[in-house]
């Protein structure tokens, strides 16, 4: 069973997509892409709630100021999603760049959040984190995935002229060696109908989350943290990042999908999926054969 509703925040109009029954679990980002990621069985034993941030959200006046919007605004409107759904205490979950959002809720409204889900995550978005990323792509990948990636990037230009309010989606989509496990996977069905605000994604990404440092007041950080990397997510989350990071964090589990890249919830949705249950200890967890690639 699915429930949709929207929460206004100034002019932007947040969805939320409902799905499943058991202990609730905030996903951020986008309430239409997110939903097609996580497969399986999972909505049996946890109730997803899949929130836009203003990046993915209908916009009622485009002439807002973007500059006014801060890593504060976006935790607001969290927060204003949170007392409209009455939530008092749930797991929340980002994935890749939403990781971020995800972290600095949970260190401002800590007596909300019972435990903190990061997928794909990087510890920065600094340039010095992306060359190690490039490098190691140069280093580690097969020739026939780069060459896939020349293909696709190739691509790329026209694609954005063509559709310059989808450069996000077209970007996603070209950078698919970098990010997919299956180098050919064609990701744009997920893609299909999600709103893109450039405007504020160009801002978030371009600045909110590259100046970031997530070890600002990590030490108050108490909640249980499983960090769920693919050992090919070239385009952001890959493990050995963590390297240095990792033992800043009070309470932190790290699992590496080996047949993943940057979305191991729907790459292996199998073992994603019982990795999360045995974490937030919920058993019996009886897994069926999936294969969604």
């Amino acid at each position: 069973m699915t429930h949709q509703g929207t929460v206004v925040s100034e002019n932007f109009h947040l969805n939320y997509t409902i799905e499943g029954v058991g202990l609730p679990m905030v996903v951020i980002g986008s309430a239409l892409y997110y939903p097609r990621t996580f497969t399986g069985n999972i909505r049996q034993y946890l109730q997803l709630i899949f929130v836009d941030h203003r990046g993915f959200a209908h916009q009622a006046n485009p002439q807002q100021d973007i500059a006014m919007v801060s890593m504060n605004t976006l935790l607001d409107d969290i927060e204003l999603v949170r007392q409209a759904l009455g939530l008092e205490r749930f797991i929340l979950a980002g994935h890749s760049g939403h990781a971020f959002l995800a972290l600095e809720y949970t260190k401002r409204y800590p007596q909300y959040v019972s435990h903190l889900l990061l997928i794909g995550a990087s510890p920065d978005f600094s340039p010095r984190t992306t060359q190690a990323r490039f490098d190691f792509f140069e280093l580690d990948a097969s020739p026939d995935r780069k060459a896939a990636l020349q293909r696709s990037l190739a691509t790329l230009p026209d694609l954005n002229a063509a559709q310059p309010d989808r450069r996000f989606v077209n970007l996603c989509l070209s950078t698919g060696p970098l990010g997919w496990y299956d180098y050919d996977f064609d990701a744009s069905f997920l893609w299909e109908g999600v709103i893109t605000n450039m405007a504020i994604i160009d801002h978030v990404w371009g600045v909110l989350f590259r100046d970031i440092d997530i070890f600002v007041d990590i030490d108050k950080l108490t909640q249980p943290v499983l960090l769920a990397l693919g050992r090919y997510d070239y385009l952001t989350g890959l493990p050995f990042l963590w390297e240095q990071a990792k033992s800043r964090f009070p309470n932190l589990s790290i699992t590496i999908f080996e047949r993943s890249a940057h979305t191991p919830q729907y790459e292996e949705a199998t073992r994603f999926n019982q990795s999360l249950l045995d974490w937030l200890n919920l058993v019996p967890f009886v897994v069926k054969q999936e294969s969604v690639l």
